[in-house]
């Protein structure tokens, strides 16, 4: 599989797009992939490959991730909506349809919600984007740790020692973001149930029960936010190798919502 990358500069932001065309007859709908945090266009490439005699592909290393260079400040998923907005409406007219995965379903919903022209429907696999849940028993056996969390941050002082604390009760994520830590921070953050409710294009949410980074819970919300929005829990996966193991059920409903469109 041979794709051609292009660099791409759009509202202040810089990242690497990469063209992926179909094998088939298709009927002009393109799908634009986006993936979750840590990871690059990589992750989803199999996936792109799989719907190849369905639609051409483009496939986004988001600023700070992959090939991409850093955002231009602590950006907000609603930055990266702009950005991804601001390029999609320099290419040729075509339907559009947005696969976000984890992070990538941030972008996604950002997107529809601030330019509802610029995608046609929204594919979200293991969405993220609302606050957790949790259960009293969960939050009773967190609290320890926040408790000493904050009495440690309260007598530090801000610089070098701080940050070590953060990185010792941070998460995995926290600890390896580097210079991505304030965007990481404001994503984990954010609270996007308005958004959603602000969608007004076709969406399917595809998640697996065995999901604990982004547990099931969040895409029932997202489910009953969305207008008309379709959910589809897929038995015995996890928040990654739904994208892998899963990838026959994926593709498989991605192309039912291309038929869809038609």
């Amino acid at each position: 599989m041979s794709s051609q990358r292009q660099d791409i500069n759009a509202a202040g932001g810089q990242f690497a797009a990469y063209r992926l065309a179909g094998t088939g007859p298709r009927d002009g709908t393109e799908l634009v992939w986006a993936h979750g945090w840590g990871h690059s266009h990589e992750s989803l490439a199999p996936l792109a490959a799989a719907m190849r005699p369905r639609a051409d592909s483009w496939l986004v290393d988001l600023p700070g991730f992959g090939a991409s260079p850093l955002p231009p400040g602590p950006w907000g998923t609603e930055d990266y909506a702009d950005a991804m907005a601001a390029w999609l409406a320099t290419l040729p007219a075509a339907p559009r349809v947005w696969v976000g995965h984890s992070f990538g379903c941030r972008v996604g919903v950002q997107l529809a919600a601030r330019h509802p022209a610029a995608v046609s429907a929204l594919f979200l696999i293991a969405a993220a984007g609302l606050p957790p849940h949790r259960s009293a028993m969960t939050r009773l056996k967190r609290l320890p740790r926040r408790l000493m969390f904050r009495t440690l941050r309260a007598v530090t002082p801000e610089g070098p020692a701080r940050d070590r604390l953060r990185e010792r009760f941070g998460s995995v994520d926290y600890r390896n973001a580097g210079a991505m830590r304030p965007v990481l921070v404001k994503a984990v953050n954010e609270d996007l149930s308005e958004a959603a409710r602000h969608i007004q294009v076709p969406v399917v949410l595809v998640h697996g029960d065995q999901d604990s980074e982004s547990p099931p819970e969040i895409a029932e919300r997202f489910h009953a936010l969305i207008p008309g929005s379709r959910l589809h829990v897929l038995r015995g996966f996890d928040h990654w190798n739904i994208l892998t193991e899963g990838r026959h059920q994926v593709t498989h409903l991605l192309g039912e919502l291309l038929e869809s469109l038609r």
